[in-house]
């Protein structure tokens, strides 16, 4: 990478846009030359954390010391800021979910490639330690080769914030969560998804989903099971995997976890039964002793480099992206299909761009 700074105006100066602000400042190769917003309040506090704060966004695209646009405005209007900034000579990063539909990603795709500059969807989560723990064990097969894998994210406040209860804005938990736990599956596993079922939870009474789950099946034989709750005050494991020789648990962010596998070592024997409610069960007895072996989580997959940093060689022609707009496209395709299957109650197929 070069020793200059790349200059970033950040277009939505609100949670996450002090966020990427913050981040930012942190980075050698990229620095906030300034932030634009509708909000006057947020304009003020743009200058009191140390950044221009421009009069328009016609501005920003006029500066010519502006080399990248960062957007983090409500999801319907990044299409047309982004579009703006692409045929202004801009590289752009998007928040995510990038778009309303696979329809405007495309356009964005297209005026990217157009312009011959650089969009790249900040799909931070793929750098989450929990998911690259998981990641480690699918590709190392730790607990044999993996066939169920949940992932779960629960919580208990609702829907927070305005924008976030809007469909026409884009709200709802599957394009606020959904979008973030797809995305590391499909990173994940290299595998076409050939099916998903799903329904949708309107609990709160917004317009928008309030939580979902969704159940997808791959070709090479994994099921998925995704869930986003808002309302849930006793929340589910982070993850829970099953593979053909154990199983492993992660409760949350803080890696609380296990892995559960066989011990080849043990003599088998025909589990005794146990008391179990009114009945007896042998099937669903506990392991006997010494027949399962408990360890701690493996070390997490490493990815090549950070977001940022990768973004940053991107634009200097030295990596390719860590997020590709093919997979983004892909995430997209895949929401969209969610959607339709719990509308119609039905299993929706053959909507996956994997390979194309």
């Amino acid at each position: 990478m070069s020793s200059n700074k790349h200059t970033v105006v950040i277009i939505g100066y609100g949670g996450m846009g002090k966020f990427h602000g913050q981040l930012i400042s942190e980075n050698e190769h990229l620095e906030v030359a300034g932030t634009f917003d509708l909000l006057e309040a947020r304009r003020e506090a743009s200058t009191q954390a140390g950044f221009k704060a421009y009069k328009s966004y016609e501005e920003v695209l006029a500066d010519p010391a502006v080399e990248v646009v960062l957007i983090a405005t409500p999801n319907d209007v990044h299409k047309a800021i982004a579009i703006r900034a692409l045929e202004a000579g801009k590289n752009v990063i998007c928040e995510k979910p990038v778009a309303m539909s696979s329809a405007e990603l495309k356009e964005m795709i297209a005026a990217a490639d157009e312009a011959s500059r650089v969009l790249m969807v900040h799909q931070n989560r793929r750098w989450d330690e929990d998911f690259r723990v998981i990641k480690k064990m699918y590709e190392m097969e730790t607990i044999g080769a993996l066939f169920q894998i949940e992932s779960r994210v629960h919580g208990a406040n609702g829907i927070p914030g305005d924008w976030r209860h809007v469909k026409e804005q884009g709200g709802g938990m599957l394009l606020d969560w959904g979008v973030h736990l797809l995305d590391q599956l499909l990173f994940m596993i290299d595998s076409k998804v050939t099916s998903v079922s799903s329904t949708l939870s309107y609990i709160l009474g917004n317009e928008v989903d309030d939580g979902f789950e969704a159940v997808l099946q791959f070709e090479n034989g994994i099921k998925a099971i995704i869930e986003v709750g808002t309302t849930n005050f006793i929340a589910l494991p982070r993850w829970y995997v099953k593979g053909t020789e154990g199983s492993a648990v992660i409760e949350d962010w803080s890696l609380t976890g296990r892995i559960v596998t066989r011990n080849s070592e043990s003599e088998h024997r025909e589990p005794a039964p146990i008391r179990a409610g009114v009945g007896l069960t042998k099937t669903m007895a506990p392991p006997r002793k010494g027949s399962t072996i408990t360890k701690a989580l493996p070390p997490a997959a490493e990815l090549p480099d950070r977001f940022y940093n990768n973004f940053v060689a991107v634009i200097e022609g030295t990596a390719e992206p860590i997020v590709k707009n093919a997979e983004v496209l892909r995430v997209q395709n895949l929401i969209e299909a969610i959607f339709v299957a719990a509308a119609s109650n039905e299993v929706i197929k053959d909507f996956d761009t994997y390979g194309a």
